[in-house]
């Protein structure tokens, strides 16, 4: 399987970097105006927005050869949390387009979503 790449210095994002928990439940409506709650899942799912700068033109080229040998969010990968070193074997790319620029020597920008998936 696949691993998200790291840039040279290791690091797998820069601050400031964002990382959220999200739950799914179903809400079921009766006629009578009762509700009843039932979670789709079991267990949360965690979303990561990695934005990367002053990336030189060898990382900013891994990142962008690795997002479309994946096919955006086709693809399935491994990822570090950068925040605690959790690794996560099911994690896809949270959309088909990503931000990727190069302006001069060493301006490389990257703006990425990642997410886990269920298993």
């Amino acid at each position: 399987m696949a691993t998200f790449p790291t840039l040279k210095t290791g690091a797998i994002a820069q601050y400031p970097l964002e990382r959220k928990t999200v739950f799914s439940t179903a809400i079921f409506r009766f006629v009578d105006g009762a509700e009843q709650r039932l979670p789709r899942y079991s267990s949360r799912l965690h979303q990561w927005k990695i934005n990367l700068s002053l990336l030189d033109e060898s990382e900013l080229s891994a990142l962008g050869d690795f997002f479309e040998a994946q096919g955006g969010r086709a693809g399935v990968f491994t990822f570090t949390d950068p925040w605690d070193g959790t690794v996560y074997p099911n994690c896809s790319f949270d959309s088909d387009q990503a931000v990727f620029s190069f302006s001069g020597i060493s301006r490389g920008e990257a703006v990425i979503a990642v997410r886990e998936n269920r298993v």
